[in-house]
């Protein structure tokens, strides 16, 4: 069998920067077993498999993998998937012209709109599959355990280290500081003994800048998914974004915020994302950014 590849570079304008994408077309006569064991070949942050819709009014069905296993939902997985469909024109006969496209997934439909200039694609936005949900919060000190920081990095004054999720859960925790959030560094036996147990071990720290141009740097460390630290993570931003808005006092807002992810691991990536709020609920969460092209190839299957 042989299978058709591309990879994209996603939330980044230029190359061998942001999230590195996998995107395996006309996936259909795959195995779960060998969509997992072509994502560990490729052993990216996540690899996308892309098959026919079961509802033909939609663009495509995408199943998402990590090196150790398969996420209902994830935010660059779609916006890069998006992306090189769009620039290819069609998925399974059905035109790609518009400004939109939806994906069937795990966590249920995503809705992505398509960032053009000048009629050219250069990224894609999507909305979360499921509105902000809130769980368990995490003692400060397991948090500072975790990432070899010290209890006092973490800041609780305005919420606790918490887990939310717009489709994939993530513990939330804001630090004090730029220097704080640098020096951070996941611990595996850490996470293996004391944040395993919850029901994510994914931590996305975070800190506002207080700058024009970027509202807030943010790290995400992942070491029990074989991820140590992701250079941009769509679902971790988007659960971060309703969570702020959540956190707000106005009961209706429009609250937009520019993130920067990646620096740390010479991968800058940056992420847009936004949140609706009304009558004091969160009832919408996006996140979006420009993609570019690296690699196309064929996977060769015996």
């Amino acid at each position: 069998m042989r299978l058709q590849f591309e990879t994209v570079d996603v939330f980044t304008s230029d190359q061998f920067s942001g999230n590195p994408l996998a995107v395996v077309l006309n996936a259909e006569g795959l195995s779960s077993a060998q969509m997992q064991a072509i994502a560990g070949e490729f052993n990216l942050s996540e690899t996308t498999f892309v098959l026919p819709p079961q509802d033909p009014t939609h663009t495509a069905q995408v199943r998402i993998y990590t090196p150790n296993g398969e996420l209902p939902f994830a935010g660059h997985p779609n916006v890069g998937t998006a992306f090189v469909l769009a620039r290819i024109g069609q998925s399974y006969g059905r035109g790609i012209d518009g400004d939109h496209v939806v994906f069937e997934e795990k966590a249920g439909l995503v809705p992505i709109e398509l960032i053009k200039d000048g009629g050219a694609v250069t990224g894609a936005r999507l909305t979360s599959p499921q509105l902000l949900s809130l769980a368990d919060e995490v003692a400060p000190d397991v948090i500072a355990a975790a990432c070899s920081l010290g209890e006092g990095d973490i800041e609780t004054a305005n919420h606790r280290p918490c887990i939310a999720s717009c489709g994939t859960g993530f513990i939330i925790v804001e630090v004090k500081s730029r220097s704080a959030l640098a020096a951070a560094s996941p611990s595996a036996d850490v996470f293996r003994d004391r944040i395993a147990g919850y029901t994510t071990s994914k931590i996305l720290l975070y800190v506002p800048t207080g700058e024009d141009a970027i509202d807030i740097r943010a790290r995400m460390f992942a070491p029990l998914h074989k991820i140590p630290e992701d250079p941009a993570t769509g679902s971790a931003n988007v659960a971060l974004i309703g969570l702020l808005a959540k956190l707000r006092a106005e009961p209706d807002l429009t609250l937009s915020k520019t993130i920067l992810q990646g620096v740390e691991m010479g991968r800058p990536s940056l992420l847009l994302a936004s949140a609706e709020k009304r009558g004091g609920e969160v009832i919408a969460t996006s996140i979006g950014g420009h993609c570019v092209p690296v690699m196309a190839g064929t996977i060769e299957l015996n």
